[in-house]
């Protein structure tokens, strides 16, 4: 099979209440893409995105002067699917299907960019529910249990209880990124803050505080895929796609079984724990040979759940190895997040993880960790996830 690599990146500027809207902002991000690897837009033959996303394959080839598209994918969840949508690209490109891919998501959620009444079109999609619910949100909903920060605070609270994990772990997370924030020009939040400004932030739902939370904002981000062959001839240093995975997990609040227990047999292990192995596995690789992570957070309490479940280190060790400063940039082991993730560079279900992860690789980030030759992405662990893994192509 064909190796795929990654030949192009491209993110719009990233800012609240942008007053622009999805298609453009998708389009301005697949252009810088295209124009980062030196390869026309007319070249473009596939397209991989999220099942919320707004923007239709048909505006997008319209604009861009496409004859065709030979490969048209989406994968499910939020967050979830930053590095699925990368994986599906890769794919296709692998197989032949095509050669062309842009992976792609476009978001206004802002509290003012509602452009509909659909829950995915712009704004909170909780703040559209109305006074009737017919969906699995009727079970949860009468217990306050309304929005994803509530949904989170329950999986929290069991890993404390679980593994005595505190608070304050969540929250050197959140320093460190704002730290990495602080360095980059392309971020929203670019105060650095203290563990004492952590705490002083107001709670959301406990033991989450609002500097854990990802951003609400409008922005795209894009990244071109094509065959390793072919990249080594276009303008940038390609980025090899090693490995990717997906898996099929519960959603938010049902992610409290991760943790479950029975007599017989103990823990249960997460869905990203069986996936971990099989990605690793296929790339004939292990946790020790990553240099720096993307981890995709809706909140900072899945950086350590991500890490436990990939196999960074032990159950139950996620907060204490934050706490240690491995996640943390310049010195820490593996430095998570090096952009400000989605509590300081911007919250674009996560797809924003990925040009960071080419910029480490290319040797070009803001906050460059020496010497990186592999790196990893995953989407949120608390939906239908996937992860990748990609090398410097030297």
């Amino acid at each position: 099979m064909t190796r795929p690599a990654v030949v192009g990146i491209g993110q719009t500027h990233y800012a609240k209440d942008m007053h622009r809207t999805e298609r453009d902002l998708a389009l301005e991000a697949i252009t810088r893409a295209c124009d980062d690897a030196g390869v026309p837009a007319a070249a473009v033959d596939g397209f991989v995105s999220y099942h919320i996303e707004q923007v239709a394959e048909v505006d997008l080839m319209t604009a861009l002067g496409l004859r065709e598209l030979r490969f048209m994918a989406r994968t499910p969840s939020g967050g979830g699917g930053a590095a699925s949508i990368l994986g599906l690209a890769a794919l296709a490109v692998a197989s032949g299907t095509a050669e062309c891919v842009v992976a792609f998501r476009a978001r206004n959620r802002s509290k003012a960019a509602a452009y509909g009444r659909d829950p995915n079109q712009g704004g909170r999609p909780w703040a559209k529910a109305g006074t009737r619910l017919h969906d699995f949100r009727q079970w949860h909903y009468p217990f306050g249990v309304a929005a994803p920060a509530h949904e989170f605070a329950l999986i929290a609270r069991r890993h404390m209880h679980a593994y005595g994990t505190r608070a304050e772990h969540f929250g050197m997370q959140a320093v460190a990124q704002r730290f990495h924030a602080s360095r980059n020009p392309d971020a929203i939040m670019r105060d650095a803050i203290t563990l004492d400004d952590w705490a002083a932030s107001r709670p959301i739902a406990e033991p989450i505080r609002l500097f854990d939370c990802s951003l609400e904002n409008d922005g795209a981000a894009a990244v071109l895929v094509t065959s390793l062959e072919r990249a080594r001839d276009l303008r940038q240093r390609p980025v090899s796609v090693l490995g990717q995975v997906q898996y099929g997990a519960p959603i938010h609040t049902q992610l409290c079984e991760f943790f479950a227990t029975t007599a017989a047999f103990g823990e249960r292990d997460g869905g990203a724990v069986a996936a971990g192995r099989r990605l690793f596995g296929d790339a004939g690789l292990s946790p020790a040979d990553v240099d720096v992570a993307l981890i995709v957070e809706p909140f900072t309490v899945a950086v350590p759940l991500a890490l436990e479940q990939y196999g960074f280190c032990a159950r139950g060790e996620g907060g204490p190895f934050i706490a240690s400063g491995a996640t943390r940039w310049p010195d820490g082991s593996l430095p998570v997040n090096t952009h400000g993730g989605s509590n300081g560079e911007a919250f674009i279900h996560g797809v924003n993880h990925l040009p960071e992860a080419v910029r480490q690789l290319r040797g070009a980030a803001c906050n460059q960790v020496a010497g990186a030759e592999i790196a990893f992405v995953c989407g949120a662990i608390s939906d239908p996830a996937g992860a990748v893994l990609l090398g410097a192509d030297r």
